[in-house]
This record gives C-alpha cells, sequence and structure tokens, in this order.
C-alpha cells in the first residue's frame, strides 16, 4: 500500500491558483530526498553562489557525492510526516517524480551533475493560474523543475528563457555585493514572494536585477498593469529571500531583525504591521555539509491567515505568532539545515483560496 501523497501519487492534473502567501491552503508539492546529493563537479558557479565564503583549496575538499544513507533516510521520513500533516488539514499533497541527480547535465558551454528534489519552491513560482520554471542561478540546479512538470495541466506551464550561465555572469572578487552578476535574467522562484498585486524580490547571488525586470515584464504582461515587482536590495546577498521576509496574511509581514532595518526595508512595506523575529533555536547539523544558517527556523509555511507550520523547535517565534493570532503546527525536520530547507523551502503551495 502506498504512503498518502508520497512517490509521486498523482491525483489529477493541477490547475495552479495562487495570489499570496496565507490564502487558504488546498493543494501543495512536498519535496524529496530521492537522489540527492552534492553535486560533484565543483565549478565557478557552484563556488560563486553555494560557497562563496571558502577559499579555493577549502572548497576544493568540500563534501560532495550522495548525503549519508541514514541522514537522507530520515529526512525523508520527516517530510513524509510533513505530507501527512498537510493531508490531515485537508491539504492535498503531490510528490516529485524521483530522478537520479549524479547524471550530467550539458550544455555547448558547460557539464556538470545534479543537486536535489528537496526543494520545489527554488525552481517554480506560482502566480495566479501559472507556474513559472524560472531561470535558475546554479548550473546543477538547471532542470530540476522538469520532474514536477507532469503534475501540472500543459496551459498553466511557463518557461522562463534559459540562461547561458556563463562564467562571466558570477563573482568572487567583492563578497561584500552578490555574487551573480547582471547580463542576462537569472533567479531562483525562492527569491520572490506574493502579496498580491505585489511582488518582493530579493536581489542576491540567487536573483539578479535583469531577472526582476523580466518578472515585472511578464507580470504585467499577462496578469495586468497593477502587478509590481518590489527590490529588496542590500538586504542579505547570500540566496532566497524566505529567511528574511514572511508575509502572513495582508499587511503584516515577519522580518529578520539581523538583516532588516529601517535604511534597507523596502518602501513597500513601511506600512506594515511588522513582526521581528526572536532569535532562532539552532537546530543540529551534519559537520561540513551545513551551508544553512540558524535563521532557518524563520522559514515557516503559512496554511492560512491563522495558521502556520513550523519547525518543532522554534517554540519563542511561535509564542511571537501567537500574539498576533497565528497558531502554529511544529513538525519534525532533523536534517533541515543539512539540505538547507525548511517547511516552506521543501513545499510549493500550488492552490490557495480566498482567505
Amino acid at each position: 500500500m502506498k504512503e498518502p501523497g508520497i512517490n509521486g501519487v498523482i491525483m489529477g492534473l493541477i490547475k495552479p491558483q495562487v495570489k499570496n502567501e496565507w490564502g487558504n491552503l488546498k493543494e501543495i508539492i512536498v519535496g524529496t530526498t530521492h537522489g540527492a546529493q552534492v553535486p560533484t563537479v565543483g565549478d565557478k558557479c557552484l563556488h560563486c553562489i553555494d560557497y562563496a565564503h571558502l577559499s579555493d583549496e577549502e572548497f576544493k575538499n568540500r563534501p560532495s557525492g550522495p548525503y549519508p544513507k541514514k541522514v537522507m533516510e530520515e529526512m525523508e521520513q520527516d517530510l513524509n510526516e510533513i505530507a501527512r500533516t498537510l493531508e490531515n488539514l485537508g491539504v492535498k499533497v503531490h510528490r516529485p517524480d524521483n530522478k537520479d541527480f549524479s547524471e550530467p547535465i550539458k550544455t555547448d558551454n558547460w557539464t556538470v551533475d545534479g543537486y536535489y528534489n528537496y526543494c520545489p519552491r527554488d525552481s517554480m513560482l506560482v502566480i495566479n493560474d501559472k507556474v513559472i520554471a524560472t531561470p535558475m542561478t546554479l548550473r546543477h540546479r538547471s532542470n530540476e523543475a522538469e520532474t514536477c512538470k507532469p503534475l501540472f495541466a500543459a496551459s498553466s506551464w511557463v518557461e522562463a528563457p534559459k540562461p547561458k550561465l556563463l562564467d562571466s555572469i558570477y563573482q568572487r572578487e567583492d563578497l561584500s555585493r552578490p555574487t551573480l552578476l547582471d547580463g542576462e535574467p537569472v533567479f531562483d522562484a525562492a527569491n520572490v514572494i506574493k502579496h498580491n498585486n505585489d511582488l518582493l524580490y530579493l536581489v542576491s547571488n540567487t536573483g539578479n536585477k535583469t531577472g526582476a525586470e523580466w518578472l515585472e515584464r511578464y507580470c504585467k504582461e499577462n496578469f495586468g498593469e497593477e502587478y509590481n515587482v518590489h527590490l529588496a536590495e542590500n538586504v542579505y546577498a547570500y540566496i532566497h529571500i524566505d529567511t528574511t521576509f514572511v508575509f502572513l496574511r495582508e499587511g503584516l509581514v515577519l522580518l529578520n531583525p539581523t538583516r532588516v532595518n529601517q535604511f534597507n526595508l523596502p518602501d513597500f512595506l513601511h506600512d506594515f504591521d511588522k513582526i521581528w523575529a526572536p532569535e532562532p533555536f539552532a537546530t543540529q547539523v551534519l559537520d561540513d555539509w551545513c551551508p544553512a544558517s540558524p535563521w532557518l527556523g524563520m522559514n515557516i509555511l503559512p496554511i492560512n491567515s491563522k495558521l502556520c507550520m513550523v519547525e518543532e523547535h522554534q517554540t519563542m517565534l511561535m509564542k511571537e505568532l501567537k500574539r498576533f493570532g497565528i497558531e502554529s503546527v511544529p513538525v519534525k525536520m532533523r536534517h533541515s539545515r543539512t539540505f538547507s530547507g525548511g517547511p516552506h523551502c521543501v513545499t510549493l503551495d500550488v492552490v490557495r483560496e480566498d482567505d
């Protein structure tokens, strides 16, 4: 007997519909650790994006290949339990197809191996009735969204222009600025969060301004001139937005106090009610395998405007959310920092209804 919502069980094609981060959650994709590995091909792209802080020698000696078997099994158990928890809340759960990520990914300019399907949030951006396979920053993840494409109705699937990802678009000479340069649209879907017609876009190592410009043009042409992409600049250069900003309901945002301040807060957010995230509980890590900071603890998944899924050790954050009328569903994620993904990262909400 198959586990509920596990192993790519498809209960009809998804017809996406998502306007914001807090509408009543109806359908979702939950990631998997099947086939997960740290890329063995250590090129300039991987060094600049995921390991910019490492010297050449340290990068050369970093762990690579499949994650330890026990760690993968335990994290998969936790993902399966997240799927069951969501189903018990009335949410329909989908899972990506399994894939061998050791297989080469080739273009005319480079050849690399892959990463994983642990974080569907990173490769696909759902806006209204479209799911955009975004022009991802890492060569190693450039075809990751393809494992989820069969889940969606064909009319909903949009392929952003594929970037060339040449060496010239990456830099490590000045780590005070993003290691991803401009020149062609490049961004991970997890650089973007939605507040109805307003999208907040983090300019970082995984999202350049050219990518934001492409996204705004696409939204205005396909959804209406009222759509705007607001930049979060000089806030957090490393990677994704959802350990720095989280929309919880209309006009309410959760902020990382170590990164956001009065000088870099996007103008769009000035009149919002604000929750300043408390110091997170630093969950366990596997030595030398961990690129994620303890602030992954604020990576939470809104189920609706009054309920969020939160990693079970983040009790201070749960108390703070409760002060604003938001209850929490705690979940176990034993190796979330080792795999670089909390409840928001490892899921992709594909259908929400108005709250």
